[in-house]
């Protein structure tokens, strides 16, 4: 599969996921960002946005098997990875697999499970394994983790680690819909009987993973990888932040600017390319200074800065394949 092929399918995914979710395209754009660049994303919403009818809508249109799992306090690391029981037929234990054995998992609510089981997913999110009992279970390819958490109610969460969060490609949010958004929800609603529309099927797993592949050819100039570094290292001299992006941060902000040039069809990434990844990709990786923190500063305000002061190179790459 070559640029041009990847770029039709992944708008041929966005309209079939547009298609029943309503939001804004550049939220979809961001999640896909993550799935073709080989990562995870991590929603940020208040409840009734539609976020677990996103995560469904995109297993369904990739044609992928889909796993929920609704965090709660009492949740055990052995509900999410499986357990062995015992089988009185075989007399024997055998593993009963558990619903991390998915192509896409959404972990819903992530913030309510205590922190030994917010864990038992990151071997998951960074190995594509998971180990139980001493044994280790590859997980299904292509593995897409999707989780959410609201910033309302916070009685009784676990807010995630800082090491937690940095496993995430992506952290965005769907935001409210607009005036004709709303309106249209309410016109499928009073339109049918069931409250989830239906989503049509455009890629198979082998189409998938050949997708997920693409982003490698993608060329990157020189110019742009000090410039990806450079933004990186600009984070760690804020004033405002305590902790700045990591080197794992740097090298998912490459590779997301890479996924996002093969979304939209060019065989090479862009300083363009690199701003429009840079917020969803940076900003929650950043740890602010305590005054930052009480003087309600915005991580998004931050990573603006960063893209102003860092100068932008300029690159002669030609001209971009339509999309």
């Amino acid at each position: 599969m070559d640029v041009s092929q990847a770029s039709t399918e992944c708008t041929t995914v966005l309209e079939a996921i547009g298609d029943a979710v309503i939001c804004e395209q550049e939220f979809l754009e961001e999640v896909l960002v993550a799935v073709v660049g080989r990562g995870h994303v991590l929603l940020e919403d208040v409840p009734g946005t539609g976020k677990t009818l996103t995560a469904r809508s995109v297993a369904a249109a990739l044609g992928l098997s889909f796993s929920r799992i609704q965090f709660t306090p009492d949740l055990l690391p052995a509900d999410v990875t499986g357990t062995h029981v015992f089988n009185e037929r075989e007399r024997s234990f055998e593993f009963n697999e558990g619903p991390i054995f998915a192509n896409i998992v959404l972990a819903d609510e992530i913030n309510r499970a205590p922190p030994k089981t917010q864990a038992a997913l990151l071997e998951a999110m960074e190995e594509g394994q998971v180990t139980t009992d001493g044994e280790t279970r590859q997980l299904p390819d292509p593995f897409f983790v999707i989780a959410t958490q609201n910033p309302v109610e916070q009685e009784g969460t676990f807010p995630l680690p800082e090491a937690q969060v940095d496993r995430f490609l992506v952290k965005t949010s769907m935001g409210y819909p607009d005036e004709d958004g709303e309106v249209e929800l309410l016109r499928r609603r009073a339109g049918r009987k069931t409250t989830s529309p239906s989503i049509e099927t455009v890629l198979d797993p082998a189409q998938v993973d050949r997708l997920r592949q693409v982003p490698e050819s993608v060329r990157v100039d020189e110019d742009l990888l000090e410039y990806v570094a450079a933004l990186a290292r600009e984070t760690r001299v804020d004033g405002r932040v305590e902790v700045g992006v990591s080197p794992r941060g740097t090298q998912r902000l490459f590779e997301a600017a890479r996924a996002y040039a093969t979304i939209v069809g060019r065989e090479y990434v862009t300083p363009d390319d690199i701003k429009r990844v840079a917020h969803p990709v940076l900003a929650h990786r950043l740890v602010l200074t305590p005054d930052a923190t009480v003087n309600n500063v915005d991580r998004a305000s931050v990573i603006d800065g960063v893209l102003e002061s860092v100068p932008v190179p300029t690159v002669e790459t030609g001209e971009a394949t339509p999309r």
